[in-house]
């Protein structure tokens, strides 16, 4: 897999998970045991697993193989997997300045950004994605013709903590169930991840980008997308909104016509076949007005 920072050095790493799902998908057995692995009974079971205190002499050996730096968190004694992989960062570790002019990263991630064309289609690694489908709201697909879609995919190594981007009123959370299936890109070769995969959304009614929906995707082994508050309420840029459990996970941003001008790296890359590195908190776009 291909992406760059923000400086524009580009790299090409294939991980452990990559390089074994790989092997998975290029098999029909393979497929047949990830097929399994995506029921939400096996996602239960693993939540269980990955919650007790056995689990817990697994941290270490995946954080070194991971290339986790333990320095920018929390320094505590983890009683389970799951304590881990959602642990909280320290303070200052992740820093940006509030302005609501600003559309700022909610996760860390790598960054695909596509524009969303009259017929409310996108694309995501060579496989095409209806918002539509992805909001199952054809009233509330056709808003977002026009705009923006930013596809942030988080990896075993970022940090699983994700913030609302932007101030606002926030509505109600939709919540769509569906088998679980992994977002990494190589599974697009053989399923329509989103279509697959259970997923949790609000809007965001914002002042200068207008009503913005904000989209946490579950994957493989991801049981439980766990956000905060469900309700609608006002919130603030930054305020944690919540996190994800063990695997990797997807947070999609929708952008109306008109609303937002996004930074230009992140299209040119996408158009070149790279996603973006970021941080939570960087930059992302600005508003148009």
């Amino acid at each position: 897999m291909k992406y760059r920072d923000r400086q524009g050095n580009e790299y090409k790493i294939t991980t452990k998970q990559d390089r074994l799902l790989n092997d998975a998908y290029e098999s029909y057995f393979g497929r047949s045991v990830l097929e399994i692995a995506s029921l939400p009974a096996f996602s239960k079971l693993s939540r269980k697993v990955l919650s007790s205190r056995l689990s817990g002499g697994f941290i270490e050996s995946f954080a070194e193989s991971n290339g986790i730096d333990m320095f920018d968190y929390e320094e505590k004694q983890y009683s389970s997997f799951n304590e881990f992989f959602t642990r909280k960062i320290k303070p200052g570790r992740r820093y940006f300045e509030h302005d609501e002019h600003t559309l700022v990263s909610p996760s860390d991630g790598k960054v695909s950004a596509y524009e969303i064309t009259p017929s409310n289609t996108f694309v995501i690694k060579n496989s095409v994605y209806s918002v539509d489908s992805l909001l199952r709201d054809k009233k509330l697909a056709k808003k977002y013709a026009g705009g923006y879609a930013l596809v942030i995919r988080l990896s075993v190594d970022d940090y699983h903590r994700y913030i609302y981007p932007l101030s606002g009123i926030k509505s109600h959370d939709r919540e769509i169930k569906g088998f679980l299936n992994t977002v990494n890109p190589v599974a697009n070769r053989h399923v329509e991840v989103y279509k697959e995969n259970s997923r949790t959304y609000c809007m965001l009614r914002t002042e200068f980008f207008g009503d913005v929906i904000q989209m946490e995707v579950g994957a493989l082994m991801v049981g439980r997308i766990s956000n905060h508050h469900a309700e609608k309420r006002r919130v603030s840029q930054g305020e944690e909104k919540g996190m994800f459990e063990f695997g990797g996970s997807t947070i999609v941003l929708l952008l109306e016509k008109g609303k937002a001008i996004l930074d230009e790296d992140l299209l040119k890359n996408t158009s070149e076949g790279c996603e973006t590195k970021v941080k939570q908190g960087e930059h992302l776009a600005k508003s148009a007005k």
